[in-house]
């Protein structure tokens, strides 16, 4: 969902920004890994609506009218 990957982005960089409000270098870095992993959801997402698209072009070009 386009939402997981958007919460993860925005919870992973206020995780970020705390940690180094803060100085705990462990938030930071879990907030930077969260928010990473955030966009590789949403990366994946992307090929995936990609891919099905290209699908249905495939389908549609050997449907017969």
């Amino acid at each position: 969902m386009a939402d997981d990957s958007t919460f993860d982005k925005v919870t992973g960089k206020a995780k970020e920004f705390a940690g180094k409000v803060t100085g705990n270098k462990d938030t930071e870095a879990e907030g930077k890994a969260q928010h990473a992993e955030g966009k590789v959801k949403e990366f994946a997402e992307d090929v995936k609506s990609d891919v099905k698209a290209v699908g249905e072009k495939i389908k549609g070009a050997f449907k017969k009218d």
